[in-house]
């Protein structure tokens, strides 16, 4: 698969604007001397990460559809480990939790990467769902059944299926759009992640009225609205790397980003459930890899079936 020209023009753009970021974190780093802040301490942090990411991310589209598979089976790879690190599990759980790593996982990416669509949209949510349950009841253990196999069944379906769609993007056939189905992660990914961004800095500058915050007190309806509306006229701005029109591109990224607001939203009441502020500590200043996927994790598959059914053959 070759890399579409205006991936070039799109990651020069990105990584000015990082450079920017940059010099304006050194810049407050400076002004703060001796005396640290630990805001600009963060933000500093978010800044390196995100280099981190992009480096990644481009590599990636360089190797072409090999490289986005591989990636994005390593993310859900970290992201499981991390769910099911907050798993009460007990020893009747391990022939089930090896499934999920060591079979279903892999599976499930070889049918995205052999575009096996009638297959890779049913293997986890139907397959897997079935087969789970009746590995754990094999090894005889009753304690808490139900409640330890559907944690098993939603890591898989959240970590796995969902982040799957990313990469099962590059399967799809548009007409006028051939060759040019990386843009399509690109631009799932900017705008998702750029609404995140957008979300925190009107909440900080504006936040006041909290949506929910006994699951998440940094969301505000000010912060939601602000950043899901700037998202929205970004992704209109960058239809010309996908097959929509300017409308179409701000419709499709309106329901995404709505879809990351609540994706988050979910993944902090399951953070609040287990007692945990953060998923891990894979990446800095962001958190452990589900942090960084928590929105794209509910985007994704809307986004994949929404350009499906809408704009393929």
């Amino acid at each position: 698969m070759n890399v579409p020209p205006e991936s070039f023009m799109l990651f020069g753009g990105v990584v000015a604007v990082l450079l920017l970021a940059s010099l304006i974190g050194a810049l407050l780093a400076w002004r703060a001397g001796n005396s640290p802040d630990p805001a600009i301490q963060n933000l500093n942090a978010r800044i390196k990460a995100w280099w981190v990411m992009v480096f990644l991310i481009a590599l990636a589209f360089l190797f072409g559809k090999g490289g986005v598979v591989l990636l994005f089976a390593f993310a859900s790879f970290a992201a499981l480990r991390e769910f099911m690190t907050l798993a009460d599990t007990r020893r009747g759980d391990h022939w089930a939790l090896a499934t999920v790593f060591f079979v279903s996982l892999p599976l499930q990416y070889y049918l995205v990467w052999i575009e096996w669509y009638g297959l890779y949209t049913v293997f986890i949510p139907v397959y897997c769902f079935l087969l789970l349950p009746i590995i754990a009841a094999l090894r005889g253990d009753t304690t808490r059944f139900l409640e330890r196999i559907a944690f098993v069944q939603w890591g898989l379906m959240i970590c796995v299926f969902c982040v799957s769609h990313v990469p099962a993007l590059l399967s799809l056939s548009i007409p006028g759009f051939e060759g040019h189905n990386l843009l399509l992660i690109a631009f799932l990914v900017l705008v998702v992640q750029g609404s995140d961004v957008l979300q925190y800095v009107f909440g900080k500058l504006f936040g006041r009225r909290k949506v929910a915050p006994s699951l998440s007190p940094s969301k505000t309806w000010e912060g939601l609205v602000g950043g899901v509306a700037s998202a929205t006229a970004l992704g209109a701005a960058l239809w010309w790397i996908t097959p929509f029109n300017p409308l179409q591109a701000a419709a499709m990224a309106f329901v995404i980003c709505l879809l990351g607001f609540f994706g988050g939203l979910v993944m902090s009441g399951i953070k609040r459930d287990r007692g945990v502020k953060d998923w891990g500590r894979m990446i800095e200043g962001h958190g452990g890899m589900l942090d960084r996927l928590d929105s794209v994790i509910f985007a994704a598959p809307i986004f994949f079936h929404m350009t499906r059914y809408w704009f393929t053959l």
